[in-house]
């Protein structure tokens, strides 16, 4: 079982930046893949940005070019940072993991372990 936890989020302008982490601990292995979800109020989960399975970044239309996601995987961390962001970015942000092989890199049906999330608002 994996357990993962945000933190990072918070308040910023738009244009302003913020990276977000997701620690991973519980029985981790290197076979499992991770990405970040959002979800705003009255709208669905939206799959922000992961990695295929050549390891390769795959983003959300809506934030390619602004949002990068990293791993550390000796210290079992995953990363996203935001930069250039604007109101629309407004959500709570969850970071998943799925175990092997992926096909749809931002469907969350994908994913069997989420974390709780963080806030992160973004004023105009």
């Amino acid at each position: 079982q994996l357990q993962l936890v945000e933190s990072g989020g918070g308040s910023v302008q738009s244009g302003g930046s913020l990276r977000l982490s997701c620690a991973v601990s519980g029985n981790t292995d290197p076979d499992y893949v991770y990405a970040w979800f959002r979800q705003a109020p009255g709208k669905e989960r939206e799959g922000v940005a992961g990695f295929d399975n050549a390891g390769d970044a795959r983003y959300a239309d809506s934030v390619k070019g602004r949002f990068t996601i990293s791993q550390d995987n000796a210290e079992n961390m995953v990363y996203l940072a935001m930069n250039n962001l604007k109101p629309e970015d407004t959500a709570v942000y969850y970071c998943a993991a799925h175990w092997g092989l992926l096909e749809y890199v931002l469907e969350d049906y994908e994913y069997n372990h989420w974390g709780q999330g963080t806030q992160v608002t973004v004023s105009s």
